[in-house]
């Protein structure tokens, strides 16, 4: 057993002695347990975080194979305002935004004006038809409502779509207008990552969305993630396999057989992880604890960067390619508009995404060139390509999570909440910000103060006045730098 907290394990566990200092394990170096770590660290805790991975960021990882940063995961500040609790960091570092999208945004991150949409011939879809079905979408989306409030049930949104025709047979389109809408559905399924008849009906708008836009990380999100674990004692290549856990404490196991003991560990694993089971829990965790593991859903979105050595595509964000099913229309984001660079990201979602996990990353790399070529035939082959794994990868499996059908949505805070000396942090444990960089961010926050008061109550030294970070992001705050081109 590694020492670290300097005290003595006897009779298995439960005989652990009194340390001088209170002892916290954090389990996961996303921006969950990254900010948990440097919250309790700040209060005078022994901290020691252990992370599976060879790099910290979890989800939000910024790659610069391409010579510049290209985040393959986490990519978007959802709320670009100071309401946003990962805003004073941001305006701290001076990290621009390009902000994608308005308050309105129909498709809630991005603009309508910010597309260009094509048929699979490579003709573009006039922009005056695009506005035209995106209204009819919006009309579409007050029709579900409306279904919503009159039913007690709940159904998946295509169900819900299906009856909207029914009742609303004005609404049904045909021809490229319906391969526009099929594109509206596509984007939809892209913010949770799954295919519409997995989504909730009754839940699948149930997310807060703060003011000011979206706002791209133009520089990605690593200097935020490595500015909040700096001075941090961070353990990489350090897989959790066992949680044990009584009254004095936790013991935690590591793939190698080391063992780390404290007085309390914060779980931020992805919901993928903890579905897997691949953590073993002593004793097992209660059934309200499982039944929010196995019910709340995990989506998968990934990303296929594209480095072409010129620019050959319209100056605008975002590349659609409608279709007659939202399985074969297709996005692609144009980083060169917010920063420069001459790259294009593929992002499928749901079934799409699964499918192309199964190939190698070369013939990924070329099925998203073909989609790419059906709408701009001379498009020419990239340079480098970087493929994204977020599904099958054993450190996520999924991008992240979203409310599925007949499924209460107070799972998302059932997670949440600690068992006895357990705390659980990460975006699938936010009831209002959940799938996002600062949902996770702030639940680590609260389950930092959460695990500091359980602890000192313990150690009878409990100051309730101690707001971990507040005082120090107040000081350093800056103002975003966000632009819009």
């Amino acid at each position: 057993m590694e020492n670290y907290f300097n005290f003595k394990k006897e009779s298995r566990y439960s005989s652990i002695k009194r340390r001088n200092c209170p002892s916290v394990i954090i389990i996961g170096g996303g921006f969950a347990g990254i900010s948990a770590a440097r919250a309790l660290q700040n209060a005078s805790f022994k901290v020691v975080l252990l992370e599976s991975r060879d790099r910290i960021g979890g989800r939000a990882y910024t790659d610069y194979t391409f010579g510049f940063p290209v985040d393959m995961g986490a990519a978007w500040l959802h709320g670009a305002c100071k309401e946003n609790p990962l805003a004073p960091i941001i305006g701290r570092l001076g990290l621009p935004l390009y902000q994608t999208s308005g308050d309105d945004s129909v498709l809630f991150d991005h603009d309508l004006e910010s597309y260009a949409l094509y048929d699979t011939d490579g003709h573009q879809v006039p922009p005056e038809l695009v506005k035209l079905v995106g209204g009819i979408f919006e009309s579409m989306l007050e029709e579900t409502e409306k279904l919503r409030q009159e039913i007690r049930s709940d159904m998946s949104m295509a169900k819900a779509i299906t009856q909207v025709y029914a009742r609303r047979p004005d609404l049904r389109l045909e021809g490229l207008a319906n391969k526009v809408l099929q594109w509206y559905l596509c984007r939809l399924e892209g913010w949770f990552a799954a295919d519409a008849d997995s989504i909730s009906l009754k839940y699948w708008d149930q997310e807060v969305l703060l003011p000011g836009g979206h706002g791209l990380m133009v520089r990605g999100y690593c200097p935020v993630i490595n500015t909040l674990a700096r001075g941090l004692d961070i353990r990489l290549g350090h897989r959790v396999t066992n949680i044990l856990r009584d009254k004095m404490g936790v013991e935690v196991t590591v793939e190698n057989g080391k063992t780390f003991v404290a007085d309390a560990a914060i779980i931020t694993v992805p919901l993928g992880v903890l579905k897997s089971n691949s953590i073993k829990f002593e004793p097992k965790l209660p059934e309200w604890k499982d039944e929010a593991i196995r019910d709340i859903a995990v989506g998968t979105e990934n990303k296929i960067a594209l480095h072409f050595d010129r620019v050959f595509w319209p100056n605008v964000e975002f590349l659609g390619v409608v279709s007659s099913s939202t399985y074969s229309c297709s996005y692609f984001l144009n980083l060169h508009k917010a920063t420069g660079h001459p790259v294009l990201v593929y992002m499928p979602a749901g079934k799409l995404a699964h499918d192309l996990e199964k190939m190698t990353d070369e013939d990924a790399a070329n099925f998203a060139l073909q989609q790419l070529k059906q709408i701009l035939p001379d498009a020419s082959k990239p340079i480098q390509y970087l493929v994204s794994h977020w599904g099958t990868d054993v450190n996520s499996l999924g991008s992240y999570s979203y409310d599925g059908v007949g499924k209460p949505h107070y799972l998302f805070e059932r997670l949440r909440i600690p068992v006895d000396n357990l705390f659980f942090a990460g975006e699938a444990t936010s009831l209002d910000y959940t799938g996002t960089v600062h949902g996770a961010f702030s639940t680590g926050l609260m389950a930092a103060e959460e695990c500091r008061m359980r602890v000192l109550e313990k150690y009878g030294d409990l100051d309730l006045f101690h707001p971990a970070m507040a005082e120090a992001e107040q000081e350093l705050s800056a103002p975003l730098l966000i632009s819009r081109l």
